[in-house]
């Protein structure tokens, strides 16, 4: 057989493994999923009891990663839907609507009769028609355990000028999924991608779909050409030439039993209409020149002026035989579709700065985890690390100590250089995953996600913002104290019954591998 059949049996041979897999995991999280939608069902009947729409002038969200931060297209607003939040016993899940107005610095909780069910690792995408619309699909629940989970393949609309939620059903539309990425493209939703997990199986997707704005109908693109592997948490962009970027993801196979190797893709690809054509598409491997970001999972992505993508944060894990250890990362890249390009991206106030936190066991010192973006708790001052980069190449590691109230100066480090400055600007959101980001009038905002400090996650509520023209320096709208939030010790004496009382909509306990993997396969949700 010649070169041209053997792959073409080995491309129909991967097709069949795949459907393989598929309807195996189908068929066992089939059972799963019934159980989880009777208490679906009874946070949707706790919803049901909304007849009207109340907004109320509020504080700044909760902690939480995972949600979606979309923008307004008439209106100086950011949207937050969704996320979850992790305390080191349960995840609680949300479906809140909260309004960010810009201008008044001012939040307002908007509770909308029937909206969707609570999740997590959705995609929401902003279409400006009819007064704006967010197009939410998928993302997933879990069970009060935290061993069970709800993958949603339900399409939902909020229409923005009447504050109304509408499911909208149509068949022949993805499967269940979270991870995956969705971006608005003419007047079509483009999803590709994302993963379904039950309780011993899991399955990544590299399919894509198109829902189709005007006639309300799915179709699934069969696109010619090698595209990515399967995968969840990638960069998904629409380009000024009118193609569709994919870089980068997460995925993971089993290389024996019960155990997963996880891969961190850093490979790009371009997926556009064939000779102009909407119903024949074709997929091109990229191969961008520049500075690109390291490889990573949990990344946020959004898209800058000049239909540049913005990419932000994320986590590069070191997988051990025993544990899981990481960087964390608050890095800000552009890549530049026009030029495929990478560059970094460089404040012009203060010199450029790339920090990272270092996470697991080695994080931890004699006075306890470090919590706060560099710091120690809040009866000492707050460190903030830097590591500025110098023309030359060269490396110089800074530490800024911050009194905090009613404390005494703490002695800095033997072995780093120090610097104390009055009045020098925010340093900016401390090192993070599975962010919120948001662009509105060529300011970046950056809401929420997650770092870890030894056993502990610390899920944030901060804002921070930046104006993309100037790139001069960061501007903290919302600050947070780690050390203030809630850490429960894991234990084995809770009921379910009492996790379920106690949620805003279902919880799970998760072990520390299960949080961190399914953060990396959930990735920083893009821009809607």
């Amino acid at each position: 057989m010649g070169k041209k059949g053997k792959k073409e049996k080995k491309g129909r041979g991967a097709e069949k493994t795949a459907a393989k897999m598929e309807k195996k995991v189908s068929k066992r999280s089939r059972k799963e999923e019934e159980d989880l939608e009777a208490l679906i069902a009874h946070f949707q009947t706790l919803d049901a009891k909304r007849t009207q729409i109340v907004e109320t002038p509020c504080p700044p969200p909760s902690p939480r990663l995972n949600a979606s931060l979309s923008v307004h297209p008439e209106k100086d607003e950011l949207i937050l839907f969704g996320g979850e939040y992790f305390n080191g016993q349960k995840t609680f899940l949300y479906n809140e609507l909260y309004v960010y107005n810009i201008r008044k610095d001012a939040w307002t909780k908007v509770d909308i009769p029937s909206p969707p069910p609570r999740r997590c690792a959705h995609q929401a995408v902003v279409v400006p028609q009819g007064g704006g619309q967010l197009w939410v699909f998928g993302g997933e629940f879990a069970s009060p355990n935290g061993e069970q989970f709800y993958h949603y393949k339900d399409l939902w609309v909020l229409h923005l000028a009447t504050k109304t939620w509408e499911q909208v059903k149509s068949t022949g539309g993805p499967s269940g999924r979270s991870g995956h990425r969705m971006v608005a493209w003419k007047r079509q939703l483009i999803l590709f991608g994302g993963f379904h997990e039950s309780t011993r199986d899991y399955i990544y997707y590299n399919d894509v779909y198109a829902f189709n704005l005007d006639t309300f109908t799915w179709s699934k693109l069969s696109p010619s050409g090698t595209g990515p592997t399967p995968r969840s948490g990638c960069q998904m962009s629409v380009t000024p030439q009118g193609g569709i970027i994919i870089y980068g993801g997460y995925s993971k196979q089993r290389v024996k039993k019960d155990v997963d190797k996880g891969t961190r893709h850093s490979d790009m690809f371009l997926l556009k209409p064939e000779d102009g054509r909407e119903d024949k598409w074709v997929w091109t491997r990229m191969n961008p020149s520049g500075v690109r970001p390291t490889p990573r999972s949990g990344f946020s992505v959004a898209m800058a002026p000049n239909h540049q993508t913005l990419f932000f944060g994320g986590v590069c894990d070191e997988e051990e035989e025993e544990s899981l250890a990481g960087e964390f990362f608050n890095d800000l890249y552009f890549y530049d579709a026009t030029r495929n390009r990478w560059f970094e991206g460089q404040l012009k106030g203060p010199k450029s700065e790339k920090k990272k936190r270092r996470r697991g066991r080695r994080e931890e010192s004699e006075g306890g985890s470090k919590l706060a973006c560099g710091g120690t708790g809040t009866q000492v001052p707050v460190e903030v690390v830097k590591e500025v980069v110098a023309e030359d190449g060269t490396v110089v590691t800074i530490k800024q100590v911050l009194a905090a109230p009613g404390s005494a100066g703490q002695p800095q480090s033997e072995d780093e250089d120090s610097l104390e400055e009055a009045g020098s600007p925010t340093p900016g959101p401390c090192p993070r995953s599975n962010a919120m980001l948001a662009v509105k009038h060529g300011v970046l905002y950056v809401y929420g996600g997650m770092f870890e400090a030894g056993d502990r996650q610390v899920t944030l509520s901060d804002l921070h913002c930046l104006d993309l023209h100037r790139m001069e320096a960061w501007k903290a709208l919302v600050e947070m104290d780690p050390e203030t939030q809630e850490w429960l010790e894991e234990t084995d004496s809770e009921e379910d019954s009492e996790e379920v009382e106690g949620a805003e909509g279902g919880d799970e306990d998760e072990d520390e591998d299960s949080g961190e993997e399914r953060g990396a396969e959930d990735g920083g949700l893009p821009l809607g």
